[in-house]
């Protein structure tokens, strides 16, 4: 596997997520660090999760291993190794076979940071591992959720850890701000699942609840039949209504971080108001049955330079929250 002009972090964060890349960049010093490790280690998990030719057996074996990488002191080059045979074109394919750089930027934060990072990514890691074994199907809203937390829940989680390592006043919170985490990312997941139907269903998993399907009369096969359009949209609202509730949270998670922290806040905020705008033009929209419905560049730009702005203000974030979810048409200029 050679490396003839091996990508910087920077260079990996940003070529597997620009969205992402943007919050984790307006970190202060070891915090930035810290979450661009953290989010570089996830996504060789993501890379054996979501791998389109590599059946579910071997997706486990692999998770299981990397999470052993992580926490029992396997050596990196076992997992490495058995993935050289994958395209190293594709960005995230290209972190996890490079994942040892990834794992010396790691060695080289603060050994809490280290402890909290390894738990995290490991437990998210075997809970993928579960359920590739399981199937890609989900009976009810408990299982969504039983997946949903370990792929995103267990990041809030780390985020809450790491930002508690940097500042007692959050540490002091940490019961408080642990559920509004978890919260935080269901809200952002919840969202993903809502704009990758139409992808997800055809790489086979379906994470639409089976009991929303049968309250409007449709099942797996039949969600993406043209004849049955109202039926499906019905769904969309449902989905989008749970995405509503964990946003709530998500927002008081924000609010919970001291004024002080507008970094960190910042940071939390800008993926929680893209998921909030996402959803808005998302629930009525019949876009996601046929693809995927988006936020332009114009709408992130707004987001990010009003926050800059008055977002360490939690009277005008309420304010702001609620201007967002509005639908299309509704919402204003700013939105």
């Amino acid at each position: 596997m050679p490396d003839v002009s091996p990508k910087t972090s920077v260079e990996m964060l940003r070529s597997v997520s620009r969205t992402f890349a943007l919050s984790i960049e307006q970190l202060p010093g070891v915090l930035s660090d810290a979450v661009s490790v953290s989010y570089l280690l996830l996504r060789v998990s993501d890379c054996l999760e979501d791998h389109g030719s590599m059946p579910p057996v071997r997706k486990a074996e692999l998770l299981r291993l990397w999470a052993d990488v992580l926490d029992q002191g396997r050596d990196v080059t076992a997992l490495t190794e058995r993935i050289s045979d994958l395209d190293g074109s594709d960005p995230e394919v290209y972190v996890a076979q490079h994942a040892a750089r990834v794992l010396e930027m790691l060695g080289r934060l603060p050994d809490p940071l280290q402890e909290a990072i390894i738990l995290r990514v490991a437990k998210t890691s075997r809970g993928m591992a579960r359920w590739q074994e399981h199937g890609p199907f989900v009976r009810d809203e408990a299982e969504l959720d039983d997946y949903m937390h370990e792929v995103a829940g267990r990041v809030g989680y780390l985020l809450t850890d790491i930002f508690a390592w940097h500042s007692p006043v959050i540490a002091a919170r940490r019961d408080e701000l642990m559920p509004l985490s978890r919260q935080y990312g269901l809200a952002l997941q919840t969202v993903n699942v809502l704009r990758g139907m139409r992808q997800d269903h055809a790489r086979g998993w379906v994470f639409v609840p089976e009991t929303y399907l049968t309250r409007v009369g449709l099942d797996r096969d039949s969600l993406f039949d043209p004849a049955n359009v109202e039926q499906a949209m019905a769904v969309v609202r449902l989905l989008a209504d749970k995405a509503e509730a964990h946003l709530r949270h998500g927002i008081d998670y924000v609010t919970a971080f001291p004024r002080r922290q507008h970094r960190i806040r910042l940071a939390c905020m800008w993926p929680l108001f893209f998921a909030v705008r996402t959803l808005a033009v998302s629930r009525d929209n019949r876009e996601v049955l046929t693809g995927e419905a988006k936020i332009g560049r114009d709408q992130v730009r707004s987001i990010i330079r009003r926050t800059m702005l008055f977002g360490w203000s939690n009277h005008w974030l309420d304010a702001y929250y609620r201007q967002l979810a509005r639908p299309p048409g509704s919402a204003g200029r700013s939105a």
